[in-house]
Order: C-alpha cells, then sequence, then structure tokens
C-alpha cells in the first residue's frame, strides 16, 4: 500500500484541512499520533472494493479517483478526489467495507487516520462533529450535481464540462495534463471511448482546445462553456 512518507506535524500541516481548526491543540495532537501518509504513485491502488474501512482518507496533494466496477470490462468513476478532500466520509459511517475502488490518478500523498482515533474526537467536541457533519453533506452534494449535470448534458456537453472542471476547479489554468486517459474519461462521463475520441478530436479540429500529448490548452474558454451550458 504506496510508500510510507514522512509526515508533517497536523498541527503545523500546510495542508491541515479547515475542519480541524475546531480542535483544541491536545486533541489534534491525538490525530497525528493516529495518522500515516504514504506516498502513491500513479496508476497505484489505493484500496480495493471490499476491503475493511479502518481509516478516514485525506488527500495530502495529488488526485485520485473512486471507481467500481460494472462488469468484468468495464468500470464507472464515482467522483475524483483533489488536495483538501476527505474521501468516503459517508462510508466511514455507513459501512464496514468499501463499495469502490480507489486509484492514484496522479503521484500523491495520503494520510490515513486511524478510523476509531477519528470517531473518538468527534464524540468528544461538538463542533468537530458538526464540521464533519457539514463537510460530508458539501462532498455528497457535490457529487449529487456533478452526476446531475453530467446526466443532463450531451456527449459534447459532457466533455466540456469535464476539462472545464478540471481547468477551473482543480489546475485553476487553461493549459494542463489530463490525469485521465480517454477510457478513464468514458467511464467519468459514461460513454463511449470511442466518441470520446472524436468528440476531442472535434473540438481540437474547431480550434476550441490544442492537444499536445497528454497537455490540454483550452483556447476558446468561452465556447467550451458555451458547449457546456448548451449540453
Amino acid at each position: 500500500m504506496g510508500t510510507l512518507e514522512k509526515s508533517p506535524d497536523c498541527q503545523i500541516c500546510a495542508f491541515k484541512s479547515l475542519m480541524f481548526n475546531s480542535l483544541k491543540q491536545d486533541q489534534l495532537s491525538k490525530i497525528n499520533t493516529c495518522k500515516e501518509q504514504f506516498h502513491f504513485s500513479k496508476g497505484e491502488l489505493v484500496c480495493r472494493e471490499g476491503d475493511p474501512i479502518n481509516a478516514i482518507i485525506y488527500v495530502h496533494a495529488g488526485l485520485i479517483k473512486l471507481h467500481k466496477r460494472i462488469s468484468e470490462n468495464q468500470s464507472q468513476i464515482i467522483s475524483i478526489a483533489k488536495p483538501f478532500d476527505f474521501v468516503g466520509l459517508i462510508s466511514v459511517f455507513s459501512k464496514t467495507n468499501y463499495f469502490y475502488s480507489i486509484t492514484a490518478i496522479e503521484d500523491s500523498s495520503i494520510c490515513f487516520i486511524a478510523k476509531d482515533c477519528f470517531i473518538r474526537e468527534i464524540a468528544s467536541n461538538g463542533q468537530f462533529a458538526l464540521d464533519i457533519l457539514t463537510r460530508m453533506s458539501k462532498t455528497n452534494d457535490d457529487v449529487l450535481e456533478a452526476k446531475f449535470a453530467l446526466s443532463s448534458k450531451n456527449l459534447r456537453g459532457r466533455i466540456a464540462h469535464i476539462l472545464l472542471d478540471f481547468a477551473n476547479n482543480i489546475y485553476k489554468s487553461n493549459e494542463f495534463e489530463l490525469p485521465v486517459s480517454r477510457r478513464e474519461m468514458a467511464e467519468l462521463i459514461d460513454m463511449r471511448m470511442e466518441n470520446v475520441i472524436r468528440v476531442m478530436s472535434e473540438f481540437r479540429q474547431d480550434g476550441i482546445i490544442k492537444i499536445n500529448g497528454h497537455i490540454i490548452e483550452i483556447t476558446n474558454p468561452n465556447m467550451l462553456q458555451k458547449i457546456s451550458d448548451m449540453g
């Protein structure tokens, strides 16, 4: 399971989640003793569907995908988690085993906080518990809104939406290295890979994007936004 990294103290970590601000110093110190940080290379499995849920997963750096196998040759990407995201908070309280797999789609650093330790701090700090509920609700809403946004669009609209999401919400740049393959993009938007390749080619021919290997540059963001909106 990845490579163990030397991780900073949670109390001084620059990537400390805002959720931890409600914890007192001694509580944050307890969290720190219950966590380990691992490095996962791109494509490396973080956890497999059916594994027991023993820890809270926090993305320190990189990107990971939550995905579920639908059939022998087909998977569905549920969502993509980025830095500062907690993964699977709802599952921690409702299930004992993961019902999806998690894989790094970029080189990633991930903190694992022991589940029992995390729950003890929730029980002892009402504000922390409220912060957790707020984060869980927001995460759930974000996933549902993203799925609804995609399901209501046609193929061109879905791909435009995903490209804009990477540009605006993840990389904060119109030029970025696409972290997913064409097959993974198809799994993310629930379409065939051949159609993804075709539409990406159409966007390139229309001067909306430039493609150089894995590097994508959105050259006409207004048009791409219009395609997404009209999708």
